[in-house]
């Protein structure tokens, strides 16, 4: 029977890799063990053709929220990706790892199903600017534009910390920003002024040719945890009163999705092209991963408040 994985052979050396591991584990039983066994060799698949990565030590926290994102948009529930991410900690713990990876709370994205008609994931005026209000106070400027890239742009987190002084100083000048996303794919989105003074700002401080929001001994996924952090952190005087959502950093993407939607609809266009539209600004190809993101939208919700 003819392999569904791209990258057989990264695929096969990744696993290679696993089977040393547990042939020296002795933790677990023969349930739980074969369980996480099985779960880590479909994350291994999904490295394979994903990220062509080459050790499982440098596993880190952005192949782990591309995982589960990736497993969302499969329709699986909240309790088998949870299952899969305890399968994917239990081996990561026995290596000697590169990086840490994030709890489940750190990951920014809501562990459930992503389906249409879902939670209102989208901020208030009031909700971002009190993030602001908080980034401003701790000093933490280079937040603030990742936040206005995310909530204006449409951004994902490591889309934002993927920005060096050339793609900044070609987005002020054509006045857009073009990104590669998920996938590999590449799509460019219009900045705003809020996006631009933020851009002007932050290359004053960077060396050309570096990274915008990740300093020179710091690596990536550690800067990317370090908002998400910021974030966890803050996430209670943040909230509007009476409001126990969890605001996370792509809540602010849906903002963006939700807000874009809705001006496109006031600009006279039709549902079908505001959709499409979007959906091209986001970087899906999928309808039904669009309306997960237009949900505030067709219920109604809470921007306006």
């Amino acid at each position: 029977m003819k392999s569904n994985i791209k990258n057989e052979g990264i695929y096969r050396a990744l696993v290679d890799q696993l089977d040393k591991l547990a042939r020296h584990n002795r933790q677990g039983s023969f349930r739980t063990k074969d369980r996480y066994y099985e779960a880590m060799k479909r994350f291994c698949k999904f490295l394979a053709d994903h990220y062509c990565l080459q050790k499982l030590a440098n596993i880190s926290g952005k192949h782990l929220v591309s995982y589960v994102e990736h497993m969302q948009m499969a329709g699986k529930s909240a309790s088998t990706i949870k299952t899969e991410l305890a399968g994917i900690r239990f081996w990561h713990d026995k290596m000697d790892a590169k990086y840490r990876l994030p709890s489940n709370s750190q990951l920014g994205i809501e562990l459930e199903r992503r389906r249409f008609g879902g939670v209102d994931r989208t901020w208030t005026p009031p909700e971002f600017n009190r993030l602001l209000m908080i980034a401003l106070f701790e000093g933490r400027d280079d937040y603030i534009l990742a936040f206005y890239l995310a909530r204006y742009g449409g951004l994902r987190v490591h889309e934002c910390f993927r920005i060096d002084t050339a793609i900044a100083e070609d987005a002020l000048r054509e006045g857009a920003i073009t990104i590669k996303g998920k996938g590999g794919k590449v799509r460019t989105v219009p900045i705003n002024k809020q996006i631009s003074i933020a851009l002007r700002e932050t290359l004053r401080r960077t060396k050309r040719g570096h990274k915008l929001l990740v300093p020179d001994d710091m690596p990536t996924d550690d800067a990317i945890y370090g908002i998400q952090k910021f974030l966890l952190d803050h996430r209670k005087e943040l909230c509007d009163e009476g409001d126990e959502r969890p605001l996370t950093f792509h809540g602010l993407r849906h903002t963006y999705a939700a807000e874009k939607y809705q001006a496109l609809i006031a600009a006279g266009k039709n549902e079908l092209d505001a959709h499409l539209a979007v959906s091209k600004l986001l970087g899906h190809e999928r309808p039904d991963v669009t309306d997960i993101y237009l949900a505030s939208v067709r219920k109604g919700g809470r921007l306006g408040d």
